[in-house]
């Protein structure tokens, strides 16, 4: 385990070379982020303002749910054993999206990264709404794709948004959707060059 002035250093080495102007830090780097701190955490918690990351347990106690004001679920485990949630589970007042996802590192996670990231956007954008994200546990898929929202629809580096859910809740994706991640993050650096070089070029 790392001790503070170490896992303060990492952080800030690696977010520097999480921008844009320098390369995506290796899966190496941010294992050894995430493994920085107390590898447990509660059912649920905050992560993010009305973002809730948390496991089945909260998932499946509907009374709960209505006590925290949830009025949106996004199962990234949808129809796995003991991860039986569905619409037909949380009826009309809540809001459900299930992503059938199982946590292999072979499983490609990465197409439900913009739906997932959507689904949650339209969450937080609703006055007064308040999201569940979970799957069995709440550390790997659902962690996954809570972190591709901030980097979709915040413009977080990877290692920022792993920086902003830690601060919260110890999470910890299995590698094959850290190099998922990965390439998100390298694919929406590129594309926020992109942008900023063509705002830069002066019409002709």
């Amino acid at each position: 385990m790392m001790m503070a002035e170490e896992c303060a250093s990492l952080s800030k080495d690696l977010e520097c070379s999480g921008t844009s102007t320098a390369e995506t830090p290796t899966i190496k780097d941010i294992e050894q982020l995430l493994n920085a701190g107390r590898p447990s955490c509660n059912h649920v918690d905050e992560v993010w303002p009305n973002l809730f990351l948390g496991d089945l347990v909260t998932a499946h106690n509907r009374f709960g749910l209505w006590k925290m004001g949830i009025s949106h679920v996004l199962n990234a485990a949808h129809g796995r054993i003991l991860c039986q949630g569905s619409h037909d589970f949380y009826g009309t007042s809540i809001e459900y999206y299930g992503v059938p996802a199982y946590d292999l590192p072979d499983f490609d996670i990465s197409p439900y990264f913009y739906p997932a990231a959507e689904f949650i956007h339209k969450a937080l954008t609703t006055p007064g709404a308040k999201i569940l994200v979970h799957c069995a546990v709440g550390i790997s898929r659902s962690s996954s794709l809570v972190l591709g929202y901030l980097m979709i629809y915040h413009h977080f580096s990877l290692v920022k948004a792993i920086q902003a859910v830690r601060e919260h809740r110890w999470i910890f994706p299995n590698r094959g959707f850290l190099k998922q991640l990965r390439n998100l993050d390298i694919q929406l650096n590129k594309e926020s060059t992109k942008q900023k070089s063509q705002k830069q070029t002066p019409d002709n």
